[in-house]
């Protein structure tokens, strides 16, 4: 895991905490001019990555939408989980709390190189701009993921926005939330200015203007702005240095495909955490969480897919094998091609244009599937979709921002609790609850109202 400083109250034995927006950036950048020259810079920027790859998106995130959905169930001990199985997450939930403290570092971490990198002079442009480029693309994967989380999609779900720091804090500041409206219009900003500073090719363990185009795809999609969804993925699809790779189990056991748009890298020293959650204990790992049986099941056995779940015989549960290196040292995709193939289906299918059935049965050949003769309705993209981006963070948001969670979610069997299956019937709780650490060390800081 790695070592973040976080002023905020995470802990039961804490007395007293200041906001989460006064928080120490990471790799020694500790003081106002601490980013003057190349060598500062770029200690910066792997600061910033080394915050992406913390409780950010090292595993929390995706497990969180995950467990959240009808794809995983939690089946241990751990609490924290278990509530969002079940749609009961308290305020005081430590994984929801180490997920905000996370994705604020993060934010402010990139404020910190955006404000500094005019006080370097012996760098390149060419440098310069992609360093800020950098820095708005996380930023702006952040908001968007906030917003998502703690906020919710105009005219979809949510009521709120999220905080919007757009300033390193170097001292305590009190915050208070932004409008839906204001807050996606800042994810759009961001992404925008990402995409106009990035260099269009480069590895996929660092941002480039692909990795911006597929943000504002999903962003588009989002937003319900098919056209534009539709345009920013078509541009990454015809983008040849990408490809659907033939071998969908290989994307998870080889690092860097040619499917890799944004992927964060891991090995045995600078480990994932994903990987022990879902892992039995008899394989090293917790075995908390697993795969819902009826997914499983739901899986046609000639999908290729269905090769990267394994069975314990111990605990009995199906888990996900995508990433079971035990040392913990899988990559974990982030953006990869075939979800612009499925944000183009959907984009194209709801806004009546292009070819959204070669794009689904482009994803489904791919795994060895025969394809369809038509889309019966959007919902065969989104079980693509669901099966495709199982574990990697999508199901739980691609039921929300659509209005289908309260409907999907409405009674979903758990093998924890036979005949009690969890039922999402509160419309306010597909948002997650601003963390009461936050909130107390913060009076701006509105919750939002089901968890009032």
């Amino acid at each position: 895991m790695k070592k973040t400083i976080y002023i905020l109250c995470i802990s039961m034995l804490a007395f007293s905490c200041e906001a989460v927006f006064d928080v120490e950036p990471e790799a020694s950048i500790s003081d106002e001019g601490a980013i003057t020259n190349l060598n500062s810079l770029n200690a910066a920027l792997a600061g910033l990555y080394n915050q992406l790859q913390g409780n950010y998106l090292q595993g929390e995130y995706q497990i969180a939408a995950a467990v959240s959905s009808d794809v995983a169930q939690s089946v241990g001990t751990w609490d924290f989980y278990r509530e969002m199985d079940t749609y009961v997450v308290s305020p005081d939930n430590v994984e929801v709390t180490d997920l905000w403290a996370a994705m604020y570092e993060a934010v402010n971490q990139a404020n910190n190189i955006i404000e500094g990198v005019g006080n370097v002079d012996d760098a390149t442009q060419e440098t310069l701009d992609q360093a800020l480029g950098e820095a708005y693309f996380a930023r702006g994967m952040a908001f968007f993921d906030l917003a998502r989380l703690f906020g919710g999609v105009p005219n979809v779900y949510g009521e709120l926005g999220i905080a919007l720091p757009l300033e390193p804090s170097r001292a305590p500041q009190l915050y208070s939330r932004a409008s839906l409206a204001e807050t996606w219009s800042q994810i759009e900003s961001d992404l925008t200015d990402a995409l106009d500073l990035l260099p269009e090719s480069g590895f996929p363990a660092r941002a480039s203007k692909p990795a911006a185009r597929a943000m504002l795809a999903r962003y588009h999609l989002y937003m319900q702005n098919y056209g534009q969804a539709s345009t920013f993925a078509g541009q990454v699809i015809d983008d040849t240095n990408f490809e659907l790779i033939d071998d969908v189990v290989s994307i998870f056991k080889v690092k860097n495909t040619a499917e890799a748009i944004f992927e964060l890298q891991f090995d045995a020293t600078d480990a994932n955490s994903i990987r022990t959650w879902y892992i039995p204990g008899a394989l090293g790992g917790r075995g908390d969480l697993a795969a819902h049986d009826e997914f499983f099941n739901s899986i046609p056995d000639n999908d290729e897919r269905k090769q990267l779940f394994a069975f314990d015989e111990s605990s009995m549960f199906w888990y996900p094998t995508k990433h079971e290196t035990p040392a913990n040292a899988d990559n974990l995709q982030i953006i990869r091609l075939a979800e612009m193939y499925l944000t183009r289906a959907e984009a194209d299918y709801l806004g009546g244009g292009g070819d959204p059935l070669a794009d689904l049965n482009a994803v489904r050949v791919r795994a060895g599937l025969e394809p369809l003769d038509e889309i019966s309705s959007v919902d065969d993209i989104l079980d693509e979709r669901k099966i495709e981006f199982c574990f990697e963070g999508h199901r739980w948001f691609d039921l929300t921002r659509t209005g289908k969670a309260l409907d999907v979610l409405s009674s979903v069997p758990r093998s924890n609790s036979p005949g009690a299956p969890a039922m999402l019937n509160t419309p306010g709780r597909q948002v997650f609850p601003i963390p009461n650490a936050e909130r107390n060390a913060n009076p701006e800081m509105q919750q939002n109202p089901a968890y009032n």
